[in-house]
Formats: C-alpha cells, structure tokens, sequence
C-alpha cells in the first residue's frame, strides 16, 4: 500500500522586535547583530525546501542557491528564522546590493539563522530561546558558507551594542535567553538600532497645528523622508524666511506631502537619524547651512 505524504509545512508569522533606546543590560537576555537584509522564513518538508518572506510571499526562486543549501541540511523537515544578506568578503551585510544580488549574483547571497521553530515533525516554539539556539546550531553547523549562524552573547548588552556601533553596523536585537517564540510583537525580543548623522537636502518644510515641524529631506536629488526640525528659535526663525510663497514641489515627491512649503535650492541640512533604515526614521534636523 503506497504511503501517503504528511501535510506540508506551513508559514507561520514571525516574531518582530520591539525598538527600544536601550539594549537590556541583565543576564536574562541573548544579545545578537541585527543583520540589514531581508527577513526570510525557510521551510524544508517532504516536498522540498522553500524561502518565504516576512509577510509570506514565496520567494524561492530568488534565492535558490540558499533554497538549494536548504535541502542538503541534515534533517528530514524544519522551519528556520533568519535573514537573507548580501554578505561583503569581511561578513558584514551590504544591503545596498540586496537587488543586484537577487537578480544577478544570487550565489553570492547567504542566509543567517537566528532561530529554529520546527525539526521533524517537533514544534519547537514554547522551548526556551538559549534551548532553541543550541538546536539550531547542531543543525547549521559549522555555518560558514551560504547558510551561516546568528552568534550570540549573555549579558552585557550595552558593551555589545557600542561594539556594533564602533563596527558601523546597523544595531542588535536581544531577546529573553527563557523565552518561548511568539508570533508578532512583544516584549521578549527588543531591537536597539544605532544612529547616523548625515548631510541632506532641505526641500521644504511641513508645519501643522499642534505638532513639531517637519522638514522633507532628499539625498543625491532622490526624497529621503522627513525629519523633525530640532532647531532653537533663532535658527528655526532664519529658516521660515527661506520658503518662498508660491513655489512648486521638486518632481518626484509623494503625494502626501505636497502640501509642504517649499525651500529654494542650495539648503543643507545635518540631520541624526537611525541607521540601516531605507528611509528617515527618527529623524531630528540639528543644524543647517545655506550653500553659496
């Protein structure tokens, strides 16, 4: 009699951690790098191996070679966490050759395993996160090529954050070592990011009642978001002279900002902002310049 296949494997809703200005400082937290790629969910069942998105999209033709990587781990089914990077030669994550990569050199990809959360036919979520990450390792191992492993620290989650500061690296996430996996977010997984100050384009301001200005940012002539203008009186009045009643917005904008006052050109703007994101996200405008 021909044996019947058991049920695929299905998605299932990754964990998502919360932003704190902080990492953890107790021993109850793993601390890891956070990695500037694409959160990606691989699924290896009796059909084959299979990458999914963070929202559930079927990507396994993308990244073939770490679907292909996959399926020569040793096991019969699993579920793995983790995100696809475009490593550069020193480990470090280029997100900016993500899209080249995927559609060109998709073997010069990699993916990092963080967690585990099914190993044949075994639900491994309400075991604790430290438990899981030994699994995960004894599967991966020794996870120097395409598929590679998220390392980890105990403890000391502040001199583990100024060490991916110091190595320009986009932040970390640290989470509960007791921990069972949940979908969604909570408090057991929390990320710090690290912070940038850059120079950007000043196009236009955005003032509504009640709230603190904003000003519409570009960078190399392409819109980068918007920042909060943290500028003392003085500075923010020499700024409200600049906007010229009347004045288009430069081509390329949203439209839900259209109705911004707009700057002439030639205003730089230095503006703290967090690392790794692919656009302004807490943003401040510190200072700026008008260029001559």
């Amino acid at each position: 009699m021909r044996s019947v296949p058991r049920d695929r494997l299905n998605f299932i809703k990754p964990q998502e951690p919360l932003l704190v200005q902080e990492a953890p400082v107790s021993d109850d937290w793993i601390h890891e790098i956070k990695y500037d790629g694409f959160r990606t969910q691989l699924i290896l069942d009796w059909a084959g191996a299979r990458a999914f998105t963070r929202t559930g999209v079927d990507w396994s033709k993308r990244y073939w070679p770490v679907v292909a990587a996959a399926e020569k781990l040793p096991a019969k089914s699993f579920i793995l966490d983790g995100e696809v990077i475009a490593p550069e030669a020193d480990g470090r994550p280029n997100f900016h050759q993500m899209h080249s990569r995927m559609t060109w050199n998709a073997e010069l990809l990699a993916f990092v395993a963080f967690d585990i959360l099914h190993l044949n036919g075994r639900d491994l979520r309400a075991l604790p996160a430290i438990e899981r990450k030994a699994i995960l390792w004894d599967l991966v191992k020794p996870a120097k090529e395409i598929i590679q492993y998220s390392d980890h620290v105990e403890g000391n989650g502040a001199d583990f954050f100024a060490a991916a500061d110091k190595m320009g690296l986009e932040g970390i996430v640290s989470k509960r070592r007791g921990s069972p996996y949940h979908s969604g977010p909570g408090d057991s997984w929390v990320k710090t990011k690290c912070w940038e100050i850059g120079d950007f384009e000043l196009l236009g301001i955005k003032r509504e009642p009640g709230k603190a200005p904003q000003g519409i940012m570009a960078r190399g002539g392409k819109y980068a978001g918007s920042a909060t203008i943290a500028l003392t009186k003085e500075m923010r009045e020499r700024l409200w002279h600049r906007v010229r009643k009347g004045r288009a917005p430069p081509p390329g904008l949203p439209k839900a900002i259209s109705k911004a006052e707009w700057l002439n050109p030639g205003i730089t703007a230095r503006v703290r902002h967090l690392r790794g994101e692919p656009k302004l996200r807490h943003a401040t405008v510190q200072d700026f310049r008008e260029e001559s």
